[in-house]
């Protein structure tokens, strides 16, 4: 080899090295285990649930899964979006589904059934030589296996879930039936401080516990001047965070719905303790307060997102600077973005007595293709096994394997101080913050579509103008006249929800929805616009 030789052997010799490097690395990073490897069984999941959830479930229970039966299975996991699209995309899959079964046992099929068939109001005869047309339907698809080829639902609120049930998508379970122990005070209780924890039949249980509350970026609180941390709900509403607070779009995020009634919840709440007594009128100031409250934090807006998770996400990069956010979004980015021992910029807090503690729930859906699998599944999520993955630290005793999911396990038994050296977030007793506040149902659960609905009209569909009418309100100190002008919810207070907006949306009649929300809109645009101008006039 000549002198001249020597530099092309090398340069040669490097690129067939690259060549082999890009070929040879992915085969080195390859997973031990396969996640989409062909298996004995499969297992189809549709979800809310993240990367990070997803992944230590399917490594857990496919390990689990081969262990007692000796036989490989698959998890196919389905992620249409949040929990809202989810109910949409679950209601359309079985409605197409249960159509073709009606079709094939020579039924006629029309309006009727289609609105009739997974309608909780349509209340069966004990004679069904009696039934309607209706419940005839009703009854027919009760008693099918109607099947849209999905097992297990896993993941959302308790709501969505309670929403399904009553609808005939989601079946007992037998997993109360066989665990007894697990569904005591001490383990799993029913209720706790106004929230149910489990479906009496087993329709859906709680697999963890959930709150709602506040994330910020620290550093972006000192670029803002704010110089006491913020604590509570009303904090959102600081003119200092104009532009720079995050929220969730309420009609696409059931979480976010849940976020906003705990605010309207709290306020209600505190009229009541200082009343003595929880009559219409001392409710009614609660239902205005709070809705003024998500009012003025959302002309403090810099967006209203789809994706509920994308809140403590942008908080953390500072592009917002405060948000609300789940408990565990808000963990599991601070953590994300923490650098060494310093404290995380990101930080998250619920606002002491600002919200209830609720579940995150599990169920097997009507026409499960697998449900042996499904039932294994949901036991193994409830059992000990399964729970310590939702707080345990990455390489503890029974932890995730690569990710620290910052979530709550709903298990007492997992509180107990042996094991606080494992747990993530050892500080946190969700079931001691949960004396702290008493859901009420019944003063705003059968409102939850309704409040969406305003916010979407109020806030969301006007942002601009809300946001023009705030910016004004804030440069004239807040006179009064404007101010009143700006939080006027006269048309949308607690006696029409319960009536007149609440009528309107149960009857799923979208022209009297369109009609209604742009009769709403045209109110409030001309609301903020007369707030601006009496802002700008100093009154």
């Amino acid at each position: 080899m000549t002198p001249k030789d020597g530099p092309i052997s090398l340069r040669i010799f490097a690129v067939v090295a690259a060549m082999f490097l890009i070929v040879a690395v992915p085969f080195l990073l390859k997973p031990k285990e396969d996640l989409l490897a062909r298996a004995d069984e499969t297992l189809v999941l549709v979800s809310p649930h993240n990367e990070a959830v997803r992944h230590e479930f399917t490594v857990a229970f496919m390990r689990h899964y081969k262990e007692k039966t000796g036989r490989s299975i698959r998890l196919d996991w389905r992620t249409p979006g949040g929990t809202s699209e989810i109910a949409r995309y679950l209601a359309g899959e079985y409605l197409a589904s249960f159509e073709n079964v009606w079709k094939k046992s020579g039924r006629r099929w029309d309006s009727q059934v289609a609105a009739a068939f997974d309608s909780s109001k349509v209340v069966l005869n004990e004679d069904p030589t009696k039934d309607s047309p209706e419940q005839a339907a009703r009854r027919f698809f009760l008693e099918s296996e109607t099947g849209i080829g999905i097992d297990v639902f896993f993941g959302g609120g308790a709501y969505d879930f309670e929403i399904q049930s009553v609808a005939g998508r989601l079946v007992p379970s037998d997993v109360i039936r066989n665990h007894p122990a697990w569904f005591m005070e001490d383990s799993i209780p029913q209720t706790v401080s106004g929230e149910v924890f489990y479906d009496a039949q087993a329709r859906w249980i709680g697999a963890c516990l959930s709150s709602f509350g506040i994330c910020y970026n620290s550093d972006s609180l000192r670029r803002l001047g704010f110089e006491e941390l913020p604590a509570s709900w009303e904090d959102l509403t600081n003119p200092v965070f104009f532009r720079q607070v995050a929220l969730a779009d309420p009609t696409k995020s059931g979480s976010a719905a849940k976020a906003f009634e705990m605010v309207i919840q709290q306020q209600m709440q505190e009229l009541v303790q200082g009343a003595g007594s929880e009559g219409d009128e001392v409710l009614a100031r609660g239902w205005t307060r709070g809705l003024q409250i998500i009012q003025a934090a959302s002309a403090n807006a810099r967006y209203f997102t789809d994706a509920a998770s994308k809140i403590p996400l942008d908080v953390s990069l500072g592009d917002a600077a405060i948000g609300m956010c789940i408990d565990f979004y808000g963990r599991f980015q601070s953590e994300a973005v923490q650098v060494g021992d310093k404290p995380s910029r990101l930080q998250y807090f619920t606002p002491a007595g600002g919200s209830s503690v609720g579940v995150d729930p599990i169920g097997i859906l009507r026409g499960a293709p697998n449900r042996a699998a499904a039932e294994e599944f949901l036991a193994f999520v409830l059992s000990l096994e399964g729970q310590k993955l939702w707080n345990f630290k990455v390489g503890t005793p029974g932890g995730p394997e690569k990710y620290a999911l910052r979530r709550l396990p709903i298990r007492k038994e997992l509180y107990a101080p042996e094991f606080a050296a494992y747990r993530s977030d050892p500080e946190v007793q969700p079931y001691e913050e949960a004396k702290l506040f008493t859901y009420h149902p019944k003063w705003t659960a059968p409102l939850f579509r309704v409040m969406s609905f305003i916010i979407r009209v109020a806030c969301l569909d006007l942002h601009k103008e809300q946001t023009e009418a705030w910016q004004a309100l804030v440069a004239a100190e807040f006179p009064r006249e404007a101010y009143r002008a700006f939080t006027n919810l006269d048309a949308v207070n607690y006696e029409t929800a319960r009536t007149t907006l609440k009528k309107a949306l149960d009857s799923k009649n979208r022209i009297e929805e369109v009609r209604l929300a742009k009769e709403l809109s045209d109110k409030f645009r001309a609301q903020y616009k007369e707030a601006a101008q009496l802002a700008k006039e100093g009154k």
